[in-house]
């Protein structure tokens, strides 16, 4: 019988986790057979660690993954993906929005041979300006940077323990672990679902962490903006060309004092601008070269406690 692994990324869930346990095990648990639950807590700093202790309590097939500090949801499902021993694993959020019912789905699409299958958000109950930031996002990563971007996006997904091995191989930092599923290739299928709001407990996903996803999957997926920035300063020095021209010509051929000072001053001040802005894309770059070249691990883990019947308690 095959097994299914559910991977849950815990940062401040303290209100939703029991809640999401009661439900998976009313709606799903007993009809996936074999199955594990592992909850990645990625430094919480609230009760999220007893929580997950008194699940565990509940339920022997529990597995608990503590890192030694916050590293990003990306770490904490790598964390997860590295400790799980299914055939196949789906990650799981922890805030309620997705009923748990869509794993039965996923696993369903996984037996037919799919080795990864997609929830895509087909509807949204989130705040206008949320959806307009999320739409924005996926705008762009389908037109500069993965063009196989579903529309609606997704968090959630199910992947083949071939396709988890070679997401662990890859190994990179500051990523978008979404994008990287898409990378791979891997025969896909895709789940429509109505992800809806969040009714218990407060998101942890800020403006910065929005913008820095952004940023990250620019930068590792796209040459987009070293292409934008060799056209822009093409434009710019075409432009400062051509200016050239036409006042040294007004000056012998016409006559004309060189006159627009203030002017001058704004194309100045732009050009400096413009500069800046491209040595701080180059530095984004060269930020991320250092981080690779430093091989610190991307997360570490601090406590892992098993099943005492297959493997007892680890710390490492």
């Amino acid at each position: 019988m095959s097994k299914i692994s559910i991977i849950v990324p815990v940062y401040y869930s303290s209100d939703t986790l029991m809640l999401l346990y009661q439900d998976m095990k009313e709606k799903i648990l007993g009809r996936l057979g074999d199955y594990e639950i592992v909850f990645v807590d990625d430094g919480s700093g609230d009760r999220s660690w007893d929580i997950m202790q008194e699940i565990k309590a509940l339920d022997d097939r529990v597995v608990l993954v503590r890192l030694s500090r916050n590293f990003g949801e990306h770490a904490a499902l790598l964390a997860g993906l590295s400790c799980c021993t299914g055939d196949c694993a789906v990650t799981k959020q922890a805030d309620l929005q997705e009923d748990s019912e869509l794993i039965l789905e996923l696993y369903e699409s996984w037996k037919k041979g799919n080795k990864v299958v997609l929830a895509v958000r087909e509807e949204r109950d989130d705040k206008l300006l949320y959806k307009w930031f999320a739409n924005l996002y996926y705008v762009i990563v389908r037109k500069l940077i993965m063009p196989d971007m579903p529309k609606g996006g997704f968090d959630c997904y199910l992947l083949d323990r071939k396709a988890i091995d070679v997401l662990l191989m890859l190994d990179e930092r500051n990523s978008s672990l979404s994008l990287q599923v898409l990378w791979m290739g891997f025969q896909t299928d895709k789940v429509y679902f109505h992800r809806k709001a969040r009714e218990v407990g407060e998101s942890r996903w800020t403006m910065s962490k929005k913008i820095k996803l952004i940023v990250d999957s620019m930068m590792s997926f796209s040459y987009f903006p070293i292409r934008f920035m060799t056209v822009l300063g093409g434009l710019v020095s075409l432009f400062a060309f051509l200016m050239g021209i036409f006042i040294i010509s007004s000056k012998l051929i016409v006559g004309e004092p060189v006159l627009g000072w203030t002017s001058l001053m704004a194309v100045l001040l732009f050009s400096t601008g413009l500069i800046l802005l491209m040595l701080g894309v180059l530095g984004e770059y060269i930020w991320r070269a250092l981080d690779a070249s430093r091989n610190r691990p991307p997360y570490l883990i601090d406590t892992i406690e098993k099943n005492k019947k297959e493997d007892g308690s680890i710390n490492i």
